[in-house]
C-alpha cells in the first residue's frame, strides 16, 4: 500500500489529470475512464465501472475498466435493484447481498464493493462503483477519495449531458437551417455576410463560400425594389431609437432579385435582428428569403381572372337588358319574328350567365370539398356524338370527325360531368383554330382504360404553358387567347372531374401544329 503522503501526491496528481481532461474536451467517455483509472489505482481496486441514469430513470453501465461486455445486462438490473434498496433501506443487510451478487457476477474472487452516487444539486446522475480483491473497513481516506473521483465524475456527466443537448440543439437547428425551403442569410452589424444556406445558394445563385464575407450589397442586387430598405431602416435607428408606437421588429424588402447568373427572380426578405442578452447592442440580422415568383403569377392570374369575370359577366347582362327594353317600347309594334329572335337572345345570353355562375359555384366548392359524382351506365361514343351535333351549328369553318372503336364499351361516370369536360375540349377546339380545320373526337382502348381524344389543327400551345393549362384562373399568353372571351375556369374544372372519376388529363401539343386534349377513364 501507499504511504499517506504519497497517496494524497497521487490524488492530487490524479485530480489534477481529471481537471485538465475536462477543461481541454467534453469527451464523456475519456474522463470516465480517468475517474474509473484513478479510483482503482488509489483504492486497490481490480474493477471499476460509472452507471449512468437515463431519461427514463433506469441505470446503465456507461464506463467501465476490468469489465467484460457479457456481463454489462446483468450487472445493470442488480444496479437498478440496488438503487431501489438503497432508497427504501440505505443501511440494510440487502444493500450488501446485491453489492456481493454483482461481485459474484464479474469475479468470484472480487471481495468487497465500494460505491458513492452522483449527483449535483441534489440531482441524481449515476453511480460510481469499484470492486476490490480484498475486503477491508473503508477508511475515512478511502471515502474521501472516493468523494473526491465521484464529485469529479458528477461534474463531467452534467458538462458532458450540458455540451451534448447544445451540440443536438445546435445541429438540429443547422438541419432545419439547411433544409429549409426558404432562403437564410446571417448578417454581422456591419451588413457582412455571416453564412447562408443551401436554398439561398438556389435563389441567389451564389455559393456559401463565394458569399461569406461580402457585403451584402454585393451578393443582393435588386433589378427592381417594390418596397423596402434595410440600409435606411438602419440608418433610422432600427431596431432600435424608434418610437414605440411605430416600432418595426422586422424590416420587409421585395422585389427583383437579380441573380449571380443575369436572371431575375421575385423574392420577399425579411430582416430580422437578433440583440445582445440586455438587448443594447445588434448582434446579428437573420435574413429569410422567399421566392414569391408563383404568388406573383397567381395574384396576377387573379387579377385577369376578376377582370376577365367582370367583362363575362357584364356582356350578357347588358344585352338581356338592351333587348328587354327594346321589346318593351309602348311606341313600337314589332313582328313575331323579331320578338322571338329577341326572346332567343335573351335566353341564350340567360343560359350563358347560368354556365358561368354553375362553373364559379363549382370551383368554390372544389376548394372546400371533394367533387360528389352521380355515377350510372354512359355511352361514351354517343355522348360524344350528342355533343358534337349541337357544336356543329355553331361553326361553318370547321370539319368534325369522329373515330370511335366498333363495340366501344360502357364506363361506370356522371354523364352531366362528362359532358361539361366534352364540351370544354371542343368549345376550345374551335377558339383556338381560327383558320377552321379538321376537329377530331376519337378514343382507344386497352384492358383498364378508356382514353377520349380532342384533337384540332389549330395554333397549338407552348410547352412552358402546357405545365400551367390545367391550373384555376390560367389562361394561355398572345394576342388570340386576349381576344377569345374566357374565364380560365374551364380546363380547371374538366382536369377536377376527370380526376374525380379515377382519370387523367393530358396534353400534347406544338405551337403551329394543333393541339390533342385526352383524357383515361377506368373501365371498371
Amino acid at each position: 500500500m501507499l504511504m499517506p503522503f504519497d497517496a494524497r501526491v497521487r490524488q492530487r496528481d490524479f485530480l489534477l489529470e481529471i481537471s485538465r481532461a475536462m477543461t481541454a474536451q467534453l469527451d464523456l467517455s475519456e474522463v470516465l475512464r480517468l475517474v474509473l483509472n484513478a479510483s482503482i489505482v488509489m483504492l486497490g481496486g481490480q474493477v471499476g465501472l460509472v452507471a449512468l441514469r437515463d431519461s427514463s430513470s433506469e441505470y446503465r453501465v456507461s464506463a467501465a475498466l476490468g469489465l467484460k461486455r457479457d456481463q454489462i445486462n446483468a450487472l445493470n438490473e442488480q444496479i437498478n435493484e440496488l438503487i431501489a434498496q438503497s432508497a427504501s433501506e440505505p443501511d440494510g443487510e440487502h444493500v450488501d447481498t446485491i453489492l456481493k451478487k454483482m461481485a459474484i457476477t464479474i469475479d468470484r474472487r472480487l471481495r468487497q464493493c465500494l460505491f458513492l452516487p452522483l449527483s449535483i444539486g441534489g440531482e441524481p446522475l449515476g453511480l460510481l462503483l469499484i470492486f476490490r480483491a480484498f475486503w477491508a473497513n473503508p477508511t475515512e481516506n478511502d471515502l474521501i477519495i472516493l468523494q473526491s473521483f465521484a464529485d469529479q465524475a458528477a461534474i463531467a456527466v452534467q458538462n458532458a449531458q450540458l455540451y451534448a443537448r447544445i451540440d443536438e440543439e445546435r445541429r438540429r437547428l443547422s438541419a432545419i437551417l439547411e433544409h429549409s425551403a426558404d432562403g437564410v442569410m446571417i448578417l454581422d452589424p456591419q451588413l457582412r455576410i455571416e453564412g447562408v444556406n443551401r436554398a439561398f445558394e438556389r435563389l441567389s445563385g451564389w455559393s456559401s463560400a463565394d458569399a461569406i464575407g461580402q457585403d451584402v450589397d454585393t451578393v443582393v442586387t435588386w433589378k427592381r425594389v417594390e418596397q423596402g430598405d434595410l440600409r435606411a431602416a438602419l440608418t433610422n435607428g432600427w431596431p432600435f431609437g424608434i418610437p414605440k408606437e411605430s416600432t418595426q421588429e422586422t424590416i420587409y424588402v421585395e422585389g427583383d432579385l437579380l441573380r449571380r447568373d443575369g436572371m431575375t427572380v421575385g423574392v420577399g426578405i425579411t430582416y430580422a435582428p437578433l440583440l445582445s442578452e440586455d438587448s443594447a447592442g445588434l448582434v446579428s440580422i437573420i435574413a429569410n428569403l422567399r421566392d414569391i415568383s408563383e404568388f406573383r403569377r397567381a395574384q396576377d392570374m387573379q387579377n385577369v381572372f376578376i377582370s376577365t369575370i367582370s367583362h363575362e359577366l357584364k356582356t350578357p347582362v347588358a344585352l338581356i337588358k338592351g333587348y328587354a327594353g327594346t321589346l318593351r317600347r309602348e311606341d313600337a309594334n314589332w313582328d313575331q319574328r323579331i320578338i322571338q329572335d329577341s326572346l332567343t337572345v335573351i335566353e341564350e345570353e340567360a343560359d350563358r350567365l347560368t354556365d358561368l355562375i354553375e362553373n364559379l359555384l363549382a370551383t368554390s366548392k372544389l376548394r372546400a370539398q371533394r367533387m360528389q359524382l352521380d355515377l350510372a351506365d354512359v355511352r361514351l361514343d354517343q355522348l360524344v356524338e350528342q355533343v358534337v351535333e349541337r357544336f356543329r351549328t355553331q361553326t361553318t369553318s370547321h370539319v368534325f370527325k369522329l373515330d370511335f372503336p366498333a363495340d366501344f364499351p360502357v364506363v361506370q361516370a356522371d354523364e352531366t360531368r362528362l359532358r361539361q369536360v366534352l364540351d370544354n375540349l371542343v368549345s376550345n377546339a374551335i377558339k383556338y383554330s381560327p383558320a377552321g380545320g379538321t376537329i377530331t373526337v376519337g378514343a382507344s382502348l386497352d384492358p383498364v382504360h378508356v382514353t377520349v381524344y380532342v384533337r384540332d389543327q389549330g395554333v397549338g400551345v407552348s410547352e412552358r404553358e402546357q405545365e400551367h393549362l390545367f391550373e384555376r384562373f390560367y389562361r394561355a399568353e398572345g394576342a388570340l387567347s386576349r381576344a377569345i372571351k374566357g374565364t380560365g375556369l374551364g380546363l380547371y374544372l374538366a382536369k377536377a372531374i376527370v380526376e374525380a372519376h379515377g382519370g387523367k388529363i393530358a396534353v400534347s401539343s406544338k405551337p403551329g401544329s394543333g393541339s390533342t386534349f385526352y383524357f383515361t377513364l377506368p373501365l371498371k
